[in-house]
Formats: C-alpha cells, sequence, structure tokens
C-alpha cells in the first residue's frame, strides 16, 4: 500500500475523521451534503474562537500596550463569520464602504472599526465620518485633502493614521505583497514627515498615528522586525518635530499551514512587537485575517467524472475556479481528500483535480497522490476559510457555492444557495431592443 502524504491533510483539529467519515466538528460531511448538496463551504465556530483567542492570548503578553483585534474582512466577510467575531470582541478592518456596512450590521462597534484602502471615494469616506468609525487609514497624500473636505463639510473632525510603506520585502506571493517600494500601497516612508505635518495643519482631521501592512501569508517574522523597527524609527522623528503619536496599527499577514508551512506563532509575532515598538507607549491595533478563519473553514464538493487523461486519471469535481479562485490566481495549494475514506486501503495514485469551467486554468491539483476516486465520492478542500468564497464569482453562470457555519452537532445556512434564475433576475433587457 502506498501511504496516505502527510502533506494531504486538512490542517484543522475541527475537521477530522471519525471512523471513516470527515466530520465538521461533530457533523458528518455525508449528512451535511444530502441536506445542502454540493459544492458548498462549511465553516467551524470552534476554529474561528480558537484562533481568535490564541491572538487574544498572545497579545495580551504586550503589557500596558492597549491592543485591539480589528478583523480583516476582505477574508471572509460572511455576516455569521463577522458576527462570531464581534461577540469574542473583535473590531474590523474594512477596505470599502460594503465591508464597512457589513461590519456594523453583524454588530461591531464602530469604534473599532479602522477603513484601509487605496482608493476610497468621497461617499465612502462620508459614510465612515457618518458612522464614527475608530479612524481612517490615509494611504496618499492626495486623500489628506479629500478627507478633510467631507470632514469640514459634515462638520466633523476625522481622525486619521498615516498608512507608510516601508520598502520592505514580504517574502511572500508577489501578488499579496504590499510593503516594497513600487507597490500601490500607503505613502512612502520617505514622506512621512511632511504628510504627517499636513494632516496636522489640514482643517478637521486629527493624525493620530501611523499604520502599515507589508503583505499576506508571511511565514517569517524577519520582515516584520524590519518594517515595524522603521515605524519605530518614523515615530520618533515625527515626536522630535513636535507632532503626538499615540496610535499605531501593525497590520496583519501571519500565514497558516496549507500543506506542510511553519508559520510564526502568535507568540513569536507578539515578541517582535514588544521588541521593535513596545517601548513607544502606543495604542496597538492589529489587522488579521486569514491567520484567524483560513483553515476554520473548506469546501466541499462531488467528484462527477473520472477520465483517462493519458498520462493519469483527471477527476471532475462540480466546484469550480468560480468558487475557489487561489488554485488558478495564485497556483496556489489546498488539501484534497475524500470525505469517506476507501475501506479497503487502497494504493494512492497520481490524478489531476479540475473543475467544469471551460479554462484550463480551472485546475485544483496536478498530480496529487490520492485514493482512486470515483463518480458521486465527495471531496473536501482544506484551508478554505479565507479568500475562497469572498472571491467567488458567477462565472459560466455558476452560481456561487452556500455557504454553512457548524457548531458542535448544530448546523446553520448562512449563505442559501443561488439560482441561476436569480442571476438572470439581477439584469434586465431595455424596451428599445425589442422582444425575442
Amino acid at each position: 500500500m502506498t501511504d496516505r502524504p502527510m502533506s494531504n491533510r486538512i490542517p484543522s483539529p475541527d475537521f477530522s475523521y471519525a471512523g471513516r467519515t470527515l466530520r465538521a466538528e461533530r457533523l458528518p460531511l455525508p449528512d451535511v451534503a444530502a441536506e445542502i448538496g454540493t459544492p458548498f463551504y462549511c465553516y467551524s465556530l470552534a476554529g474561528l474562537t480558537r484562533s481568535y483567542r490564541a491572538l487574544e492570548a498572545a497579545l495580551a503578553g504586550l503589557a500596558g500596550l492597549p491592543a485591539t483585534i480589528c478583523y480583516a474582512l476582505k477574508a471572509n466577510s460572511n455576516q455569521a463569520v463577522i458576527a462570531a467575531f464581534a461577540q469574542l470582541g473583535a473590531g474590523a478592518d474594512v477596505v470599502s464602504g460594503g465591508e464597512l456596512r457589513r461590519a456594523l450590521a453583524a454588530g461591531i462597534p464602530a469604534d473599532r472599526i479602522v477603513f484601509s484602502g487605496v482608493g476610497k471615494t468621497r461617499d465612502e469616506i462620508a459614510l465612515a465620518l457618518r458612522s464614527g468609525i475608530r479612524q481612517i487609514n490615509v494611504e496618499s497624500e492626495a486623500e489628506l485633502d479629500l478627507i478633510s473636505a467631507a470632514a469640514t463639510e459634515a462638520g466633523v473632525t476625522a481622525r486619521v493614521s498615516l498608512r507608510i510603506n516601508p520598502d520592505v520585502d514580504a517574502r511572500t506571493h508577489d501578488k499579496i505583497s504590499t510593503g516594497r517600494k513600487q507597490d500601490k500601497f500607503g505613502i512612502a516612508i520617505g514622506r512621512t514627515l511632511p504628510a504627517y505635518a499636513r494632516a496636522a495643519d489640514l482643517p478637521n482631521l486629527t493624525p493620530a498615528g501611523l499604520a502599515m501592512h507589508i503583505g499576506s501569508q508571511l511565514l517569517d517574522v524577519a520582515p516584520y522586525r524590519a518594517a515595524f523597527g522603521r515605524l519605530a524609527e518614523q515615530v520618533r522623528a515625527l515626536r522630535a518635530a513636535g507632532h503626538e503619536v499615540t496610535s499605531l496599527d501593525l497590520g496583519g499577514g501571519v500565514g497558516i499551514t496549507y500543506r506542510d508551512e511553519a508559520p510564526p506563532r502568535f507568540e513569536d509575532y507578539a515578541a517582535v512587537v514588544r521588541e521593535t515598538v513596545g517601548g513607544l507607549g502606543c495604542e496597538l491595533v492589529f489587522e488579521p485575517g486569514r491567520s484567524l478563519v483560513g483553515n476554520a473553514g473548506i469546501l466541499v464538493a462531488r467528484v462527477l467524472y473520472v477520465k483517462d487523461g493519458g498520462i493519469r486519471p483527471i477527476a471532475v469535481v462540480d466546484a469550480a475556479m468560480n468558487d475557489l479562485a487561489r488554485p488558478a490566481m495564485y497556483d496556489a495549494y489546498h488539501a484534497i481528500v475524500p470525505v469517506t475514506q476507501p475501506q479497503n486501503s487502497p494504493d494512492w495514485v497520481e490524478m489531476d483535480v479540475v473543475g467544469p469551467i471551460c479554462e484550463s486554468g480551472d485546475t485544483f491539483a496536478v498530480a496529487r497522490r490520492l485514493p482512486p476516486l470515483v463518480p458521486g465520492d465527495l471531496v473536501a478542500f482544506g484551508s478554505a476559510g479565507a479568500y475562497g468564497s469572498v472571491m467567488s464569482s458567477a462565472y459560466n453562470s455558476r452560481p456561487p457555492a452556500p455557504e454553512v457555519l457548524v457548531s458542535g452537532a448544530r448546523l446553520a445556512v448562512v449563505r442559501a444557495r443561488q439560482t441561476v434564475d436569480d442571476l438572470i433576475r439581477q439584469e434586465s433587457v431595455p424596451d428599445w431592443l425589442g422582444s425575442a
């Protein structure tokens, strides 16, 4: 028998086998599939809670430094997921007016919301000011003028923090690195002092501090040490110039295990924070996303066909790149496991796992070692809680997969399955085009 590859496993205790059957907490996934249909996303409330409490405990060691955890909605903006974090005490990091409205609707207090993003519109800024959020993270000097004008018009004072680009390579995937000189995010670090001085001079603005986020899925604390060290230098320079700096937003980006990665422990991350900015006496804001939700979710699909690919078998499943875009966008790895393990321990074989969309990029895995699959088998894609459903689309007129939340033996559909009729109803044919 060929041993099961250790890397092809779901890296979460919340999705484990009881006998031969994969469960979400205490719920057998075949039962969920029978009730919901496939494909579907499944989230574990225990997983969400465990990751949040672990980060909270690590940051509690920053004695004397008030820390606010603002969950980054871009990782997963389902209302139930946001509400779960709200009940745990989280704030929110939002990057659009839509995410701001989602955060408020799910129960995040406005004074625990920070608004980041390089392209905020005047309407989004006005919404943030009306809502009374904690702060707006400013990503360009031109944005300062727009916020000042909107705040003056609204008769309020906007609390802002300048997001600084430290020119530090996060050593992560090129498409999710955000802290290098030519990346589109933040104000160049050499402009910190004049930009802060301008913020202090503009009407109806109160600069509170600095912000930084250098990328996602970081597997080493060294880039944090470099970036936070540069941020501390800027704080000292601003204070030497007579400016008040009371708050630091350190972003997020701690990685998770998809395959066999060994990401930093939250305690190691907190130690770097203490070492680099712990002596500045600033309030601290953190913006975790993937590290809180990534391994708390899976995507379940059903095998439609197994065909001869000439070189190796090809398993066609009913999930596709419109449901889970990361493999097509980033060549990302997701564990793929059978929901029901074979009874006779057959030899594992190399096969490709693909979706039904008319794109060669609609491929989840190439030459992945799996037990032989047959039509009707259920498979689960691991580490799908972050940047999964939230990035889905209706490409090929495929309605996005529904989402469910599990707690123990309880199941709730937290986003219902759409139909093609739902998609069509969003569109219209103009009268002047004539009837078919």
